[in-house]
């Protein structure tokens, strides 16, 4: 199996559908953020200024990244108003829409076997 930026190789995609599958999914969530981008997402359309906030201390480079990559594999959708200072809103596709189950499914997967503890990473 080879996954690269570019896709995958036309052989794991044919023979292995269910690992492809399950693969292609992996494909566009992978990245640190893209989880609670979409989380941050499910409910409203936000500002760019609204998912850095809260984000908290992720860099500009890293965030504009997350969204341009969310955005070509069609998961979320960019606005920009012709206005200034320039204003971008950010929502969910029909495709990201689709993906909030499986956020759901970690979340309940978390309560159940997560650990709460005081030793918890800030």
């Amino acid at each position: 199996m080879r996954v690269c930026k570019d896709g995958f190789q036309r052989e794991f995609v044919n023979d292995l559908t269910d690992m492809y599958t399950i693969a292609f999914t992996q494909n566009i969530l992978s990245g640190r953020w893209k989880y609670f981008i979409l989380w941050y997402l499910k409910d409203h359309t936000r500002r760019y200024s609204d998912i850095k906030q809260f984000l908290g201390d992720l860099s500009q480079g890293s965030l504009s990244k997350q969204l341009r990559e969310l955005e070509k594999d069609g998961v979320i959708e960019r606005k920009v108003y012709p206005v200034v200072p320039p204003k971008v809103e950010y929502s969910l596709t029909e495709k990201g829409i689709a993906l909030i189950p499986v956020l759901d499914a970690m979340e309940n997967f978390g309560k159940v076997f997560g650990e709460k503890s005081d030793t918890a990473l800030e």
